[in-house]
């Protein structure tokens, strides 16, 4: 049994299931030896709802620890507006909305729902350029909702020793390149 999945880790998972193992390993170490520029801007960039300076209003959750048992799903939420319904996810830089992005943000939305909140809307905001995704509701994209089972799957049955990375430009982007013996580099 694989246990409960960090929401972060169906975004890691994607890109690379093998970096997952990385970013356990290297849990207790200083972020800054390995992380790149990017990831510590990111990081930095989630700081004020990480630490619920975001906003100050009653209706805001920010940085809210979340469970969905129906998928065994545990981790946050980046923000959500109990009065407008509204789930959102931040990131730095959007350039395209990947298929992790949206899956994050359908793990917080099923953990939401299971507490008990009503979400009408999804979305992902690009905090560099200060653009809006709107991610239409798992119901309302049946394919995007199956993708998502799929991942979930694909992770609890994952095994380490039978896969093979067969795409070299996550191999170039990934921190953990270095230390990898799955590397194409």
């Amino acid at each position: 049994m694989y246990g409960d999945i960090l929401i972060t880790e169906l975004n890691d998972f994607i890109f690379c299931p093998v970096s997952i193992y990385f970013h356990k390993l290297y849990g207790g170490i200083e972020t800054r030896l390995y992380q790149s520029s990017d990831q510590i801007n990111g990081t930095a960039a989630h700081k004020s709802v990480d630490i619920k300076q975001y906003s100050d209003r009653k209706s805001t959750l920010m940085a809210m620890d979340v469970y969905c048992e129906r998928y065994g799903l545990i981790g946050k939420i980046d923000i959500y507006d109990i009065e407008k319904r509204i789930l959102r996810e931040r990131k730095k830089k959007v350039k395209t909305i990947y298929d992790g992005y949206v899956f994050q943000i359908y793990a917080q939305y099923y953990s939401l729902v299971e507490m008990g909140y009503n979400v009408d809307k999804l979305e992902i905001y690009s905090m560099d350029d200060h653009k809006t995704y709107p991610i239409p509701l798992p119901s309302v994209d049946k394919e995007m909702q199956a993708k998502f089972e799929r991942v979930i799957s694909d992770i609890k049955h994952f095994k380490m020793d039978t896969f093979y990375q067969t795409n070299i430009k996550k191999c170039e982007r990934c921190i953990y390149e270095p230390s990898c013996d799955k590397s194409l580099l």
